[in-house]
């Protein structure tokens, strides 16, 4: 019986630098670009954060969309799978790399804040969308000494915030 093996990777992390595009002699487009992640932790009481950065490649179609709508600073979920390359340096010594080939690639931050992602004493606010209020639909009208009176149905529990941009 054959095993299987798995090879997956998926990130969300902001751009570490602008994405390069370039072309393989057959035409083919790669482009080249890397991602930070951080997570926070405690140790000994005291908080800590550790940062980690990824070399990301992707290939053909999903190349040139990556070059044309990806800027530094930008939040990215990327999903694909590891792969390390090895070859011989100019000077004669054996080098390594390990990489994440995409095979997808989301686009997280807002357009409002596309592009460079503006430091944190001049950071960009997400306007703040207001809900106009409407006359319910199902309003009943009742006269009472020959004025008209209107009769909203129940209120709804007000719904929980929601403070993080993450889908899980």
């Amino acid at each position: 019986m054959a095993s299987r093996s798995w090879n997956r990777v998926e990130l969300i992390g902001n751009l570490t630098r602008d994405p390069e595009l370039r072309y393989t002699p057959n035409g083919a487009a790669v482009v080249t670009f890397g991602i930070a992640t951080n997570r926070t932790y405690v140790t000994d009481g005291e908080k800590k954060e550790e940062v980690d950065f990824h070399k990301l490649v992707a290939w053909n179609k999903l190349a040139e969309l990556c070059n044309q709508l990806l800027k530094k600073g930008m939040r990215v979920f990327v999903s694909g799978r590891l792969q390390t390359r090895s070859w011989e340096a100019q000077d004669g010594t054996q080098r390594q790399s390990t990489e994440i080939v995409l095979e997808d690639m989301i686009i997280l931050t807002p357009k409002t804040l596309s592009g460079p992602v503006a430091a944190p004493e001049q950071e960009q606010e997400v306007p703040e969308i207001k809900e106009e209020k409407k006359p319910a639909r199902n309003a009943t009208h009742s006269v009472a000494g020959g004025e008209v009176e209107e009769k909203k149905p129940e209120e709804k529990a007000p719904q929980e915030e929601v403070t993080d941009d993450l889908p899980f």
